[in-house]
């Protein structure tokens, strides 16, 4: 009787650390983390001000993020490879120029969405062919091309403005859908969230993508086309510049050489944040989708509290520091209490 109740009671520890242990590797995986977080952000401002928790407050608000967010998506697949590309609006800047020149000389709707994806495409193109060719790191390349390509649109537009567009030409940025209050931007960016998730997640392609980021050498013995890869990827980012070119000049419908300055850090925070690792080899679509959403609406209700620019961007910065370290910090004490199970089970 004596050695059955002992077996029972170690029957019972073991399922109750295990139950423990699944919860811990639960609530300690960073896209968990980050929703949390963001019902924090939510019941903080819902509490503090009543025009935050607005369904049409809300929606309105997308409009601001919703742009980079975007841009974030394609932007995980040049991370996760171990790349940056932190020319990307400037890319978005020379589209936009081609974009409001055409205009200007009057063009229609389609001829403009066409142009803007085929300089982005090509910029893009260009990028990852200099940095597999010259096997030089994307940062340096992509340095290099962030000031030739803001460089051309200064050079060609100056210090003036575009502001001529086709009737209708401001739906893609400033309308909602028929019937609703949800903007297009907002739609457009969701369907795309689940475009970029099935790639990353449910196909070849995001596997290689994987295996890449964790060992380019070994993704290489292994026969993927890792130069191909890298190229396909910075091509895709291009393209995405040039229909966010589209979507900006739409929401604002002015174009200037200096559109979009600043969005390089921006959107790479959006990444980061997200949980994807700036080495590469890790993080997912959904921990990127709630970090935009968390920016978005954190930027949002502290513009409804009044925040200053310079508190706000004390806060974002503080966000991605807590978004680089944390995640190194839970895998330590993961690995740690990993080690003092498996101590414990020889004992």
């Amino acid at each position: 009787m004596a050695e059955k109740r002992d077996l029972v009671a170690k029957s019972r520890l073991i399922d109750e650390m295990s139950l423990k242990n699944r919860l811990i590797e639960y609530f300690t995986q960073w896209e968990v983390l980050l929703s949390i977080i963001i019902v924090v952000v939510f019941v903080f401002f819902t509490i503090r001000t009543p025009y935050f928790l607005d369904w049409f407050n809300l929606m309105n608000a997308t409009f601001q993020f919703s742009e980079k967010a975007i841009m974030a998506l394609p932007m995980i697949f040049i991370i996760m490879c171990g790349d940056i590309d932190i020319s990307i609006a400037s890319i978005i800047a020379l589209c936009a120029y081609v974009v409001g020149n055409a205009a200007q000389s009057g063009a229609s709707i389609p001829s403009l969405i066409f142009l803007a994806l085929l300089v982005g495409t090509l910029a893009g193109l260009f990028n990852g062919v200099m940095i597999t060719a010259l096997e030089m790191p994307a940062i340096a390349v992509t340095l290099a091309t962030q000031s030739v390509f803001r460089g051309i649109a200064i050079g060609l537009l100056g210090d003036q403005a575009r502001t001529e567009f086709p009737e209708n030409f401001g739906f893609f940025g400033q309308q909602f859908i028929p019937g609703t209050i949800i903007p297009f931007e907002f739609v457009l960016y969701l369907v795309l969230v689940l475009l970029f998730a099935f790639i990353l997640h449910k196909t070849t392609y995001g596997r290689r993508l994987y295996a890449i980021g964790n060992s380019a050498e070994a993704a290489r013995f292994s026969g993927i086309k890792v130069k191909t890869m890298r190229i396909i990827n910075f091509t895709v980012t291009g393209f995405f510049c040039g229909l966010t070119s589209i979507l900006l000049a739409s929401r604002i419908l002015s174009v200037r050489s200096n559109i979009a300055t600043g969005w390089d850090l921006e959107i790479i925070t959006l990444v980061v944040l997200g949980g994807v690792a700036i080495t590469g080899g890790k993080g997912s679509v959904y921990g990127v989708f709630i970090g935009s959403m968390l920016v978005g609406y954190l930027k949002f209700g502290m513009g409804l509290l009044k925040f200053s620019g310079t508190l706000m961007t004390i806060v974002i910065g503080l966000l991605l520091i807590t978004a680089v370290l944390l995640p190194r910090l839970l895998d330590m004490y993961k690995a740690n209490r990993k080690l003092r199970l498996q101590q414990m089970s020889r004992n």
